[in-house]
């Protein structure tokens, strides 16, 4: 990698890889859409934190005043009916699971943002708001409802490439008598006791979601940011109706240059989401799993495609995390400690190309295994140096390899110690000694000892 190598992001509004040019190099702005805390966030919520995260990091290695917000929306109907159900103010829903969320991204090497606001800290920007699109015609007040007019806005569509019309079938679109046009959306609606509510000039009431991160995002980036970011379901109606509210807004600014979405998160092929049931909440996950084998699958596909979660996979993380620091603690057993210095230039290259994360991980293993068949230490200290430096900033391979082992080794799960096992004897049975003896490597640098007998291969922990 060169200095004067292009960061290329793929943007949703142009539909190509693009060369990123900030519109200041002093500041550069990314905003990224955060949780709606009302329960506990599930793996694939964790997807988009995970990847702008990176992003974060890549950016601050060319740029050196990065501002990255990521909000929290603590004011949704979703958090009124958990308090409701609970028989508590929305706050304490809230303040719970935002505790919890920060928490679990922490576990998940996932680092804080520059900025986190919170929606209810803006009610009155997002009243100034709604009141500017009022006066430029782009709103209206009926029934109680200030709500945007999609009609008054030429370019409604032109992130998710559809016609109106199109966009509305099978969308999320609340249908009411008092729309002008079925995709008309709220900016601010009534509340009613015991909902949550502000005093406005359209009456008590509450803000409507998609507004919240347009206001937010002007109030601590500006009228124009560099990057907007989340999952691919935000694509309609969340981020078209931001673009329409706030370029009107803004007297036809644009709102953000470049437009990021990372894909879903399924299990077995099918979109994982709380209303089908078929979810993985991260706080449940981390108490059997450590944070940084969770991470290193959510890194394993590119952004943009799908990942297809399962055990399986779940497994192949945690053994290639285990076999990095096994390398890791092996070298520096062997050769001293080592000094992260540069990642190499074909591993930066690959997150510079789209955030290519299969390639930059494939890169980061073959750069393990150079430093497991380091002969000097000359060799070691430059293998380690650049796996190191490359662990750095994609934010695994950090902490002390002595202590993950025997972490591993305390919270080893039978059924995977049984996996390996029946992994190595078919390894075997199809003479390829060279894995099988991986296995029984990596097993033992998780603790386990192997005893191959008559019957089959008995095991014991170590410290058994």
């Amino acid at each position: 990698m060169t200095e004067t190598e292009p960061l290329l992001l793929y943007n949703t509004l142009k539909r190509e890889k693009q060369v990123f040019v900030p519109q200041d190099p002093d500041r550069v702005t990314l905003y990224v859409c955060g949780p709606t805390v009302y329960s506990f966030a599930h793996i694939g919520n964790a997807r988009p934190p995970v990847i702008f995260d990176l992003l974060y990091r890549v950016l601050s290695t060319r740029y050196p005043n990065v501002v990255y917000a990521r909000n929290i929306t603590d004011v949704d109907d979703k958090i009124n009916a958990a308090a409701a159900e609970q028989n508590v103010p929305i706050e304490v829903i809230s303040k719970h699971y935002t505790d919890i969320y920060h928490k679990d991204m922490a576990a998940l090497g996932v680092g804080a943002p520059s900025i986190e606001p919170r929606a209810t800290d803006h009610i009155p920007q997002m009243i100034q708001m709604i009141q500017r699109l009022l006066d430029s015609g782009h709103a209206y007040e009926t029934d109680g409802h200030v709500l945007f007019a999609v009609e008054s806005f030429a370019d409604y569509g032109s992130l998710s490439g559809r016609n109106i019309t199109e966009m509305m079938a099978g969308a999320r679109i609340e249908v009411s008598d008092f729309k002008r046009h079925p995709g008309d959306f709220v900016l601010w609606k009534p509340s009613v006791a015991p909902q949550p509510g502000w005093e406005s000039p359209w009456g008590w009431g509450r803000p409507g979601w998609h507004l919240e991160c347009s206001v937010m995002s002007e109030f601590h980036l500006g009228e124009t940011i560099d990057i907007h970011g989340g999952g691919q379901d935000l694509v309609f109606p969340h981020h078209e109706n931001e673009i329409a509210q706030s370029v009107c807004a803004h007297a036809g600014k644009t709102f953000a240059r470049y437009w990021m979405h990372n894909g879903f998160v399924t299990m077995n092929k099918s979109k994982m989401s709380k209303s089908l049931g078929n979810t993985l909440v991260i706080h449940e996950l981390l108490k059997d799993n450590p944070g940084e084998v969770l991470r290193y699958l959510l890194l394993s596909a590119h952004y943009r495609q799908p990942l297809d979660w399962s055990e399986e996979a779940l497994v192949r993380a945690q053994r290639t995390t285990d076999r990095i620091y096994g390398v890791i603690r092996d070298a520096s057993t062997k050769f001293g400690p080592f000094e992260a210095k540069t990642a190499s230039e074909k591993f930066m290259s690959s997150l510079l190309d789209d955030l290519n994360t299969p390639d930059a991980l494939a890169e980061l293993n073959n750069e393990a295994r150079r430093l497991a068949n380091a002969e000097d230490v000359e060799a070691a200290q430059i293998s380690a140096g650049k796996l190191l430096a490359a662990g750095a900033l994609i934010g695994l391979f950090q902490q002390d390899p002595e202590s993950w082992l025997a972490g591993d080794t305390e919270g080893l799960d039978d059924a995977l110690i049984d996996q390996l096992i029946e992994e190595r004897n078919s390894s075997r049975k199809e003479k390829n000694f060279a894995r099988a003896d991986e296995i029984r490597l990596q097993l033992q640098e998780m603790g386990i000892t192997l005893e191959d007998v008559a019957d089959g291969t008995r095991w014991r922990r170590s410290n058994d």
